[in-house]
């Protein structure tokens, strides 16, 4: 286990396969209702700024019941109750911010505020959301597999759609823990070629593998986990109709799944839009995890926020 007090997690490069290996059977343990009862409380008397220029269902609610779990308080800052909109830069906000509370976290869209806010920050920051990354959702993805397919070294993870911020974040996480991860998405939405570069350094130490690709059939033959995702995130609106003709083909559905050639499970970081990215009838099969995938950002957050707060 590795000692992670004081880290910043602003995206999963910078992080080893042993810190990611600690924040997962940290929040096993947490979940199996070890610490239940511990007294004092983790974080007894911390506070966690919450900074959101994006709204949020699973984010927000998280973390602030990990908080309230782990004995702290969460102090939700939304776009309207900051002077960053008024012209305060980052780094004022940072050091402000950082010497009432004893950690920030941050949903917003542009990746370097996330860097800069940790460059100036006296506590430990972690990247809630921006356009490139999403790595607590990536947290809890990995300890989702593990929990229902026993390990991670060696597994096949297809994520179709759209080359987004949770695809960089599966890519760099899932490849360090020696996974086969792939991309497969249509042309004009590929992930990022930094990100699949750096993706493709960190996985080869470990075994894993990084494969971006347009094919379907190819893509998903011999997945373990099918992976998706909304294809109209945030600030896309005026690219509805486009989108959802290009990335139709892309649909999960019950005949993809057959194409795996095996019984794999299904994922999606959530919320779901049932006719586009996937089919009700595979969100709601037995074979979607999609639920305790949601409740394990609960159980991974309280991990994380334990280890570096």
């Amino acid at each position: 286990m590795r000692n992670l007090k004081g880290r910043h997690l602003v995206w999963l490069h910078d992080w080893s396969k042993e810190d990611i290996e600690t924040v997962i059977e940290t929040a096993r343990i947490m979940k199996s209702g070890f610490y239940a009862g511990i007294r004092p409380a983790p974080l007894q008397g911390k506070t966690l700024a919450m900074i959101f220029a994006k709204p949020s269902t699973r984010t927000r609610v998280s973390f602030e019941v990990a908080m309230t779990q782990l004995g702290g308080h969460a102090l939700y800052l939304g776009a309207n109750d900051l002077q960053l909109g008024r012209g305060e830069t980052i780094s004022d906000t940072a050091q402000v911010i950082s010497r009432y509370c004893d950690g920030i976290v941050i949903r917003t869209f542009a990746h370097k505020d996330v860097e800069d806010l940790a460059k100036h920050s006296r506590v430990p920051v972690i990247n809630g959301l921006t356009d490139l990354a999403h790595p607590v959702q990536a947290l809890a993805d990995l300890l989702t597999i593990k929990e229902k397919l026993g390990c991670l070294k060696g597994l096949t993870l297809a994520f179709v759609g759209d080359g987004n911020n949770v695809a960089h974040s599966l890519m760099l996480g899932g490849g360090k823990m020696g996974m086969e991860v792939r991309v497969v998405c249509a042309k004009g939405y590929l992930p990022s070629k930094d990100v699949v570069r750096l993706a493709e350094e960190d996985a080869a130490p470990h075994g894993g593998k990084i494969v971006v690709t347009n094919d379907l059939g190819e893509g998903v033959k011999g997945a373990d986990i099918v992976y998706t995702d909304v294809w109209i995130s945030m600030g896309q609106e005026k690219e509805r109709e486009e989108r959802l003709k290009n990335l139709a083909p892309y649909q999960v559905n019950q005949e993809l799944m057959r194409r795996t050639g095996k019984d794999a499970i299904f994922m999606h970081c959530l919320p779901a839009h049932r006719g586009e990215e996937v089919t009700a009838e595979v969100a709601d099969s037995p074979r979607s995890v999609i639920f305790d995938e949601a409740e394990n950002r609960l159980h991974a957050q309280k991990a994380l926020l334990a280890l570096v707060m």
